[in-house]
């Protein structure tokens, strides 16, 4: 029996170790005794998705799928908010900060890692609340938000992570938070990751 059903959405130019850093962390959750299943999905089918530095993945599924589980997380990535493309491009099209609002108020939990917070504030699920991410978008985020200088910010039902490697920190925090502090422990070691910074909360 599965308690969580996580899905890191992956569209052309996110960062990599934004989604796979998170989804390392939670799949050795489910080994170290975390009860969660991640898939990798994306908006619409397609064989393959390319991320910022040219990883080429094959998604597991698709988000609007009628025949998906009901998502208990969602985690969006970052990448490409500097230069134009990745999360830019997803943010311009609004399909995705639009489906993310339609989980959360479905009841999903939403998260971030780096400029993905700039979709869930897109979205309209930052305003009035501490958030952070990436440096080179703090400034934009903080139109938005509450920025807070941290590597990861827990506010219930909306988390949100730094740049790139505070997305295994935020999986971490998230491993802890709902099955103990012995399993986030026993991933951290097995992967050799130090954990960083206080969870704001």
């Amino acid at each position: 029996m599965v308690d969580i059903t996580a899905a890191i959405v992956c569209f052309d130019g996110f960062d990599e170790l934004d989604a796979i850093g998170p989804y390392e962390v939670l799949e050795n959750g489910a080994r170290a005794g975390g009860s969660v299943e991640t898939r990798l999905m994306t908006l619409e089918p397609t064989d393959r998705v390319t991320a910022s530095h040219g990883l080429r993945i094959e998604p597991d599924g698709v988000l609007e799928d009628p025949d998906s589980p009901d998502l208990d997380l969602l985690l969006v990535p970052g990448g490409g908010w500097a230069d134009g493309g990745g999360v830019r491009t997803v943010v311009a099209d609004g399909r995705l900060p639009d489906l993310v609002a339609q989980l959360y108020a479905n009841g999903t939990t939403v998260a971030s890692v780096c400029t993905g917070a700039m979709v869930l504030a897109d979205a309209g699920l930052l305003e009035g609340r501490p958030a952070t991410t990436h440096h080179d978008a703090v400034a934009d985020l903080e139109a938005h938000a509450d920025v807070v200088d941290a590597r990861v910010v827990d506010d219930g039902d909306v988390l949100t992570a730094g740049g790139v490697t505070a997305g295994i920190d935020l999986a971490l925090w998230l491993l802890e938070r709902e099955f103990g502090a012995d399993v986030a422990q026993r991933v951290a070691r097995e992967m050799e990751h130090e954990r960083r910074g206080e969870v704001v909360r």
